[in-house]
């Protein structure tokens, strides 16, 4: 199974069980700090970011198994950028959601999905 494939399912299964924490306190209105609250907003955004990049990573599996690449040169680059910002951003998540001033921990998870996706489009047009 490709590596980003096996991480996407692995995302899938750690934004289910983030979601069932997080539904644990949902109906209290002072959950968290109340629906607005920022930590409240940034532990949904990390939950979410368990979905939504793991369904990156799943494509970008899917895209170089369709052309037949292997894990090297810029696949490699894009394969392992889209795994760190992946695991960084759900991380980046909790922990400025917990610690607001190190809100520039966000330039890891950005730049890393951002090579990540740039280097899935370089190999596509070189193959």
């Amino acid at each position: 199974m490709h590596p980003n494939l096996l991480l996407a399912w692995a995302l899938f299964f750690l934004g289910i069980g983030s979601g069932a924490l997080l539904g644990l306190g949902f109906h209290r209105d002072g959950f968290l700090g109340g629906y607005d609250a920022f930590r409240r907003r940034l532990f949904r955004l990390g939950h979410i970011s368990f979905f939504g990049l793991g369904a990156v990573n799943a494509l970008f599996a899917l895209t170089a198994m369709g052309v037949g690449a292997g894990l090297e040169g810029v696949w490699l680059i894009a394969s392992v950028a889209l795994g760190v910002g992946a695991v960084t951003m759900p991380l980046c998540c909790g922990l400025v959601g917990l610690r607001p001033r190190l809100k520039n921990l966000f330039v890891v998870p950005v730049v890393a999905t951002a090579v990540g996706c740039g280097a899935t489009v370089m190999g596509g047009l070189a193959s």
